[in-house]
């Protein structure tokens, strides 16, 4: 049974700069960390950490946090749209995004207690050898890179 929900990918500026990517389950979206990104290249195999459920409000952020023990730094929408979950079992989860960056389908698999990895499908939206992060480091939302963000947010707190 196919569910359509919605994803977001979001680039965030913490602790390490890395992608958080978010798929819709009910009325959360369950996250994982991806370190260096996603890829369209099916050879290409990313960490992602599984970290705890958000809200669907939190999918929406875009901005500076600020003053957090941890999370704080830059968030972009670096990608989002709908999602095809094709299977939700306790350690896979296969999906068909329709992003503007992202689409095609993409498979979650765990590894170990904390270690999942993500993988695109060979498919006729996977394109061998490229690095969409590289390629597209913008927001779908603003048009910004997270840096830029940083900076107008310091500028008008700035007297």
């Amino acid at each position: 049974m196919v569910k359509v929900s919605r994803f977001v990918v979001q680039l965030h500026d913490a602790t390490t700069l890395h992608f958080d990517l978010r798929i819709q389950v009910g009325e959360v979206l369950r996250s994982w960390a991806v370190p260096k990104g996603p890829s369209l290249d099916p050879a290409v195999r990313r960490l992602a950490v599984p970290v705890d459920d958000h809200s669907l409000a939190a999918g929406d952020f875009e901005g500076v946090h600020e003053g957090q023990a941890r999370g704080s730094g830059a968030v972009i929408i670096w990608d989002e749209g709908t999602a095809e979950v094709i299977s939700d079992q306790q350690d896979h989860m296969s999906v068909t995004l329709h992003g503007r960056k992202l689409s095609g389908r993409f498979a979650l698999t765990r590894t170990g207690e904390r270690r999942w990895i993500l993988v695109k499908a060979r498919d006729d939206y996977a394109q061998p050898g490229s690095d969409i992060v590289a390629v597209s480091p913008r927001s779908v939302r603003s048009g910004k890179t997270w840096q830029e963000l940083r900076t107008e947010q310091a500028q008008h707190r700035e007297p």
